[in-house]
């Protein structure tokens, strides 16, 4: 996901709450530079975290294309995707946020609770036709504060050469799913493989699992929960997933996928350029398995949301505000979406989207259910994150059970 869809770093909940504090006790202050509230604006500063020289080249020229509409010039700088939040609260206490913010979706809601974004209502943004979980992923306080042109999420990727070789047909519930990476094992390669290495990205993984069985976050050891555990346990056990898993994060699946030594993987679309360019690579793409047949998988969103931070010149919001709708119309999502495999946040798009780029129709399928990370937890998320790749760590290594391991998570989960 240029690290961007998926899910985000430890958070800096102290230095959040340090913020929140100064802007209330300061208020934030212009920019140096910045044109007075009111006065005319001929340049505007952007943030993000695309400092992969391809993809900054493509948002600097829809940023160059929306600012030119917006009558401004649009000075576009990208930091480390680790660096974003940690910068954002040095600006936001120091009162030198840029005009235009891009957040990964699941830290919006921690930095819209400081009070250093404006909601978008304000300037007149038109919502309509956004898919509900993905303008929810934007969401804070009952107030839109970002939004996302486009969206990804995860699907299972598989080898089609293998599995038409082993005569397997690809998996659509957990049973398939356990049947096909049984078979499709052998000395040197797994059938399957999952990121459940101790980060954020595992629970991101575990996430579709979770919730297509009908478990919940917020209880971490209901029977659903233990239940969707106990598949990943089950696969490393019975050897059709290698334990190494435990150590794999998104881009290491796409390495063990391309050199033929899995055949079937979770991933996002941000691996497919890789994939495109692997010579000899044939490879397809369906919606996670679910636990029984004519289920429709529920996986969660990721993706970027551009926000207006808080200033003292109401003008460069404005033309912020200007740029950010227009990132966001229909137009320019779609041209986001075929340069970067990435879904459209209309459906009404997306679906025009999954008919010109029929390979993408998996991912289009996926995000219509897709999910906010922070829908349920909001600024708590993390904590159910965290307790979730434990427990995956402690579940797949068989130091606890499944049943053991998320009863452990739930403590984790609500602090205690």
């Amino acid at each position: 996901m240029t690290s961007s869809v998926g899910p985000a770093a430890r958070r800096t909940a102290g230095l959040l709450g340090t913020v929140a504090l100064l802007l209330a006790a300061t208020g934030c202050g212009p920019t140096p530079g910045t044109a007075a509230a009111g006065g005319e604006v001929t340049s505007i500063t952007a943030l993000d975290y695309y400092t992969d020289d391809t993809e900054h080249a493509q948002w600097s020229g829809w940023l160059d294309a929306c600012g030119k509409a917006a009558g401004v010039k649009v000075e576009h700088t990208s930091v480390p995707g680790p660096s974003l939040v940690p910068t954002v609260l040095r600006q936001a206490s120091a009162r030198t946020l840029p005009d235009l913010l891009m957040l990964d979706n699941a830290d919006l809601q921690q930095i819209a609770e400081t009070g250093v974004l404006t909601p978008l209502d304000r300037y007149g943004i038109d919502f309509d036709g956004f898919g509900e979980g993905i303008l929810s992923a934007g969401t804070y306080d009952g107030k839109v504060y970002g939004l996302a042109p486009t969206v990804s999420t995860v699907v299972l990727f598989y080898d089609k050469d293998a599995l038409s070789e082993a005569g397997v047909a690809v998996p659509r519930t957990w049973d398939e799913l356990k049947a096909a990476a049984a078979e499709l094992t052998r000395p040197g390669r797994y059938g399957m493989a999952v990121d459940a290495d101790a980060t954020f990205e595992a629970a991101w993984q575990f996430l579709p699992f979770l919730w297509s069985n009908g478990g919940d976050e917020r209880r971490l050891d209901s029977p659903q929960a233990e239940q969707a555990l106990r598949l990943w346990a089950d696969l490393v056990e019975n050897g059709s997933m290698s334990k190494s898993v435990l150590n794999w994060n998104q881009a290491d699946l796409h390495d063990q996928f391309v050199a033929g030594r899995t055949a079937m993987m979770i991933n996002g679309p941000w691996r497919i350029p890789a994939m495109n360019k692997t010579e000899g690579l044939n490879w397809g793409m369906a919606p996670v398995p679910v636990p029984r047949a004519g289920q429709s998988p529920v996986t969660p969103i990721g993706g970027e949301v551009w926000t207006v931070p808080e200033s003292a010149s109401t003008a460069r919001q404005e033309k912020a505000a200007q740029v950010l709708a227009c990132l966001n119309d229909s137009r320019t999502m779609l041209d986001q979406a075929e340069q970067r495999y990435t879904v459209p946040s209309r459906p009404a798009v997306a679906a025009r989207y999954a008919g010109r780029v029929p390979s993408m129709s998996a991912f289009v399928e996926s995000v219509g259910g897709a999910r906010s990370r922070t829908s349920r937890l909001g600024v708590e998320w993390p904590h159910a994150a965290t307790g979730i790749y434990t427990a995956i760590q402690s579940a797949l290594t068989g130091e606890r059970t499944p049943e053991e391991a998320l009863r452990r998570a739930q403590r984790t989960a609500s602090g205690s």
